[in-house]
């Protein structure tokens, strides 16, 4: 358990965040009970040898919460074979177990569903990234992620080549639109934000060219251009001249990436990487006793 909690944080992961995830989940699977299909065609001393295997291509995350599932259900003799972020081919076992039968059968799917999910995003992450190489512009997440799985869901991305955007509402400071209107203007809701918080990093979203131009003389950290055309957001790295980092969201998809990117922003915010990603297959498959 201790080499594992290293592993974690190495990986800059809570490993207590994670133990809390994997108990619930687990949980949620006995809900109070047993597995009752094993308990009645298994014996309790039954012991098994299995690998979690890759059944498609893609970038691996998840690997040591997968683990963190195996040893809350009791088993330790495991081996991890590749790395988190590793780009692996259909076939690739990742993990290779020998445990009590019924205990790996109660860790199954759970690993698995951390091990499909996360990879998913990962691999998705990563298409963007490639689709975007040779520019200078990044590929950076948004807060639409699962509930309870923020955590380990930009982790993902980060597995994947991409970027994080803030955390949390409390790590820096992004002005929306419905800010705007409610603080009465652009100007009216930076000047607030800098009274009351004045070291966090400042973004601000912007709907038009004439919103960008206001926003630019605030000298902000960040400016999100809002479901811009690609040809507005041409004309809006023109405006800033560098003067300010600038972001791409809405309306971005694989196959217009490369445009936005070529426009000169710094920046695409992909919501599509968390909230939209399929999973990389992954299953257990249990080795014949010879």
């Amino acid at each position: 358990m201790n080499q594992l909690r290293d592993n974690l944080k190495a990986i800059g992961l809570s490993p207590n965040h994670i133990f809390q995830q994997v108990k619930e989940a687990i949980n949620e699977d006995l809900a109070g009970g047993e597995d009752i299909t094993s308990v009645a065609t298994i014996l309790d001393t039954q012991v098994s040898t299995a690998d979690f295997i890759c059944r498609g291509e893609g970038v691996i995350s998840g690997l040591h919460v997968a683990a963190a599932v195996l040893e809350y259900c009791g088993i330790n003799h495991y081996e991890v074979l590749v790395d988190e972020g590793a780009n692996v081919s259909s076939g690739k076992v990742l993990i290779k177990v020998q445990a009590n039968t019924r205990k790996l059968l109660l860790a199954e799917r759970t690993a698995i569903n951390f091990l499909s999910h996360l990879s998913g995003i990962s691999t998705t992450t990563n298409r963007w990234v490639k689709e975007i190489s040779g520019t200078k512009c990044k590929v950076r997440d948004t807060r639409k992620t699962t509930p309870g799985l923020r955590q380990l869901e930009k982790f993902a991305v980060r597995m994947g080549g991409g970027l994080n955007h803030r955390h949390s509402l409390s790590e820096s400071v992004l002005i929306k639109d419905n800010h705007i209107v409610a603080a009465g203007g652009i100007t009216s809701a930076f000047t607030l934000i800098k009274q009351k918080f004045p070291d966090k990093i400042v973004e601000i979203e912007v709907d038009t060219l004439e919103q960008l131009s206001e926003a630019i003389l605030l000298k902000p950290d960040l400016i999100m251009l809002d479901n811009m055309s690609i040809d507005q957001c041409t004309k809006a790295v023109g405006i800033a001249s560098g003067a300010v980092k600038l972001e791409a969201s809405g309306g971005l998809t694989l196959e217009n990436a490369k445009a936005y990117a070529n426009t000169g922003v710094d920046y695409l915010a992909v919501g599509a990487l968390t909230h939209s990603a399929q999973i990389l297959d992954v299953g257990l498959d249990f080795r014949k006793e010879k």
